[in-house]
């Protein structure tokens, strides 16, 4: 095993890459496994792909191996030896780099800059002459292109994510762990990133190691995979002998019958949702949602499963007025909707967003004064222009003790609650009325305890069971299938699988999410 040197110029040698070995690696944050006993080997010159559901442990696994975090337990060998891995740095001494989903370049800065800055060895003072010679012979033999005198900001999402693998290249790593690499790409722009580094693999250059939901890629740019399931090892295998239904059969487990709830059946419903061919795009302008029609009845809790960045989340945020949509028509109760206060207030919509302290609550206020947030401006908290800070205190209080809010006091900043308590207390507000007509839930539940997932649980049941139309968007499969009437799966933008939850079809489930 031979670590490599620090980088003198882009003329060294480069090694070719070594096997990496994981080995029965644990890791525990508090009483949850986020990982527990997974073994997997990446071969020298392989591109292997690791697989599994959202929250299945991947991200974990590869921040243990560059050393983010510290596993409970296990080891990370390479050409069989056991090496200590603390940190990046000590990653990079064995020449293992990591691509991650989100860009890490200085947009300010041009492409050269930022290059010489991803250097661990980088000078204080820097011979820019000696510097851009250097960096014009690396983008000779470079396998991407990209101009060095440019601003990152005025870089397209595809040539940013091929600077960030040429950051890994230009830094002399052999092995390159991809978390989601194409999460932001186009098809075309993915094919064209993927198999350029294949190429690298296959001339003995590069081993890759990516996470990835997509089994399109899979297919066509992996030699193996690995799959966890709920932080378990759930299967290995040779994409050359494996088909996408083996694929999503490792992925999706054996699944009993969902978790049994108390469920009123309601013999007459009505529409309350109508979504139809709903257009919206991302934050870089590429679309995400393409055209998405689906209906939630009253009495009715309509889930939709998917990857994380499938457009559920620019879905939600056209539902809740947080995104304009591109084209298409809301309608609730019939009538045009546009997520405004008022249409929300007549309509009687609620909402519990996900990331709840940044898109549902304002930290630096007390909790009390977020409890009130959409009550505030009228009696009893109201007199006029004028706020009653008494009556919205003792409604604050009635509420915390109700949903069982964990808070030194009601004038405590909502900020420094715990995320349950932040969730609980945002629950509070939005059922503290009985008039909800309906309600969207969008990853509810996400990194709370089992009391609180229990509570929030049967809180959205009881709502469904009272009539209320109920849109659920999580990324926790279990969790649609315990609470759902009905199963949508959005893959790329767009529905792939449509059930009843009572009827639906696991592997094909599986397939959708993929984009298979």
């Amino acid at each position: 095993m031979t670590a490599i040197d620090p980088i003198q110029s882009p003329t060294v040698t480069i090694l070719p890459p070594p096997e990496l070995a994981i080995v029965n690696m644990t890791k525990q944050f508090g009483s949850l496994a986020a990982l527990d006993s997974v073994s997997m080997t990446l071969k020298p010159g392989s591109f292997h792909a690791l697989l599994g559901e959202n929250g299945a442990g991947k991200s974990t696994l590869v921040k243990c191996v560059m050393g983010f975090y510290a596993p409970t337990s296990g080891e990370v060998k390479i050409d069989g030896q056991t090496v200590a891995i603390d940190s990046p740095r000590d990653a990079h001494k064995y020449g293992i780099g990591m691509v991650y989903q989100h860009f890490t370049s200085v947009p300010a800065m041009t492409v050269a800059e930022n290059l010489v800055l991803s250097r661990f060895d980088s000078p204080n003072l820097i011979n820019w002459k000696q510097e851009m010679d250097g960096l014009r012979a690396f983008m000779t033999t470079a396998p991407f292109q990209v101009p060095l005198d440019v601003p990152i900001a005025q870089l397209a999402a595809g040539q940013k994510q091929k600077l960030e693998i040429l950051k890994q290249i230009y830094l002399h790593s052999r092995i390159l762990i991809l978390d989601e690499p194409t999460s932001v790409l186009t098809p075309q722009e993915a094919d064209e990133v993927l198999g350029l580094l294949r190429e690298q693999v296959n001339e003995g250059k590069l081993s890759v190691l990516m996470i990835s939901h997509k089994f399109r890629e899979v297919m066509a740019f992996a030699d193996e995979i690995t799959v966890l399931r709920k932080g378990k090892f759930a299967g290995s295998g040779a994409v050359k002998d494996l088909t996408v239904s083996d694929m999503a059969e490792m992925m999706m487990g054996d699944r009993g019958d969902p978790q049994a709830v108390e469920k009123v059946a309601h013999l007459q419903t009505k529409p309350v949702l109508e979504v139809r061919s709903l257009h919206a795009n991302k934050d870089n302008g590429l679309e995400a949602v393409k055209g998405v029609t689906f209906t939630v009845h009253s009495g009715e809790v309509v889930g939709i499963a998917g990857i994380s960045g499938n457009g559920q989340r620019e879905l939600v945020e056209v539902l809740a007025g947080q995104r304009e949509a591109t084209q298409g028509q809301v309608l609730v109760n019939g009538q045009p909707y546009r997520a405004t206060r008022a249409e929300m207030r007549q309509h009687r919509v609620f909402a519990l967003p996900e990331e709840p302290l940044r898109n549902a609550c304002v930290p630096h206020m007390s909790v009390a004064e977020n409890m009130a947030l959409r009550t505030f401006d009228r009696p009893p908290q109201a007199k006029g222009v004028l706020l009653i800070l008494q009556a919205i205190r003792q409604m604050a209080q009635s509420l915390i003790t109700q949903f069982s809010v964990k808070t030194p006091s009601p004038e405590t900043p909502v900020g420094n609650l715990s995320g349950g308590n932040v969730q609980r207390t945002v629950l509070a507000r939005e059922f503290s009325s009985n008039e909800i007509n309906l309600l969207i839930a969008a990853n509810p539940c996400f990194g709370l305890d089992f009391a609180a997932v229990e509570f929030i649980h049967g809180q959205i049941i009881a709502a469904r069971n009272r009539g209320v139309a109920v849109l659920l968007v999580s990324e926790d499969l279990d969790e649609l299938l315990k609470l759902s009437d009905r199963i949508l799966v959005i893959s790329g933008g767009q529905f792939a699988y449509e059930s009843l939850t009572d009827k639906a079809d696991f592997a094909a489930i599986g397939h959708a999410m993929a984009g298979h």
